[in-house]
């Protein structure tokens, strides 16, 4: 059976258009998939037409309303129960999809995920986990942006939830994980800070490699990067907008040089920006659900939808929940028993 993932038609800047070329470009190179276009029937089925996409494997799931990004997480799915991305979540709390996908308001998808879906066994609170690449390689921040007010056993759980994600759709073994501080000693940071460091130190199921600052994340100190959702969302932010401000500085510097030159240094240049692109990895997981959510960029194009529809077949197919509760034992927890009473 092919594996059947729901798709937010409505969710992002550019839907539905986007979402739509996106699934259907994931069905056409993949006959193992099978698609739930969720969002406003005519919209959706005036993309496809556009398209000439007749497959059996794309079907449409109607819903009268849409949460913008804009809106108050809590208060649209109060008052928008027929929205894409409620009925979204209904599909994968109810079996109907194995997995969900949406580049809508983030926060919205968290939280709808979280109240429908619930999350496993062992985990308090989910995370965003974001694969960032560098030179040195992809590493995974989590969390970025699903819980703002985080305490030291949930940044514990993000380590434990990120390391296996790593491990699995990464291919990264016995990943490292840092703490995201001020500085590298252990006294250094907030009291959630100091708090998690003597979590992830007593606990030898997390590679914990210490204490690392913001510049030690593109300089391959670590592979997983852990912190609360304000700081991790606003890591991810400035990541994003020094390398498209960097990338346009370079380009119009190119542009300077004789035509040969320039030539090459185009080249190598759109080489590097493909190396750095977000969409290469799709989306983001939100670890600890009940299921294989991916939560997209709001600006993801075609492509980006795609590789999302990619990794959360992938998710699925890897075991990562059960990695997840497997690493999460009451032995595991043993070392934040404490903390979570508090």
């Amino acid at each position: 059976m092919p594996c059947r993932i729901a798709v937010d038609a409505m969710g992002g800047d550019f839907a539905p258009g986007s979402v739509v070329r996106g699934a259907v470009s994931a069905v056409e190179s993949d006959s193992d998939v099978e698609i739930i276009l969720v969002g406003d029937e005519q919209s959706i089925g005036l993309e496809l037409e556009s398209l000439g996409a007749e497959s059996e494997r794309i079907h449409i799931v109607h819903a009268t309303e849409i949460i913008g990004m804009d809106e108050h997480p809590i208060e649209a799915l109060r008052h928008k129960k027929n929205s894409s991305i409620v009925r979204l979540a209904r599909l994968g709390s109810d079996g109907s999809a194995e997995a969900v996908v949406s580049a809508g308001n983030t926060g919205a998808c968290a939280a709808a995920f979280q109240l429908k879906m619930r999350v496993l066994s062992g985990v308090s609170r989910a995370g965003i986990a974001v694969t960032i690449p560098t030179n040195r390689g992809p590493i995974v921040l989590c969390d970025a942006g699903a819980n703002i007010y985080a305490k030291p056993h949930h940044l514990f759980e993000y380590a434990v939830m990120a390391s296996v994600y790593a491990e699995r759709l990464l291919e990264i073994e016995s990943p490292r994980v840092g703490l995201l501080s001020i500085g590298e000693e252990s006294l250094k940071g907030t009291e959630l800070v100091r708090e998690a460091h003597d979590l992830l130190s007593a606990d030898e199921r997390v590679n914990f490699v210490g204490n690392v600052e913001g510049r030690d994340l593109f300089s391959g100190s670590c592979d997983v990067a852990v912190c609360d959702g304000f700081l991790g969302n606003v890591v991810l932010k400035l990541a994003e907008g020094l390398s498209e401000g960097l990338f346009t500085r370079i380009e119009d510097d190119v542009r300077r040089f004789d035509a040969s030159l320039s030539a090459k240094l185009s080249e190598a240049l759109a080489l590097l920006r493909e190396r750095h692109d977000y969409s290469e990895y799709g989306g983001a997981p939100l670890l600890g659900i009940d299921g294989a959510c991916i939560i997209c960029h709001g600006g993801s194009n075609e492509k980006a939808i795609r590789n999302a529809i990619v990794t959360a077949k992938r998710f699925r197919q890897l075991d990562v929940n059960e990695a997840i509760v497997s690493r999460l034992t009451p032995q595991a927890n043993h070392a934040v028993g404490e903390q979570r009473a508090n």
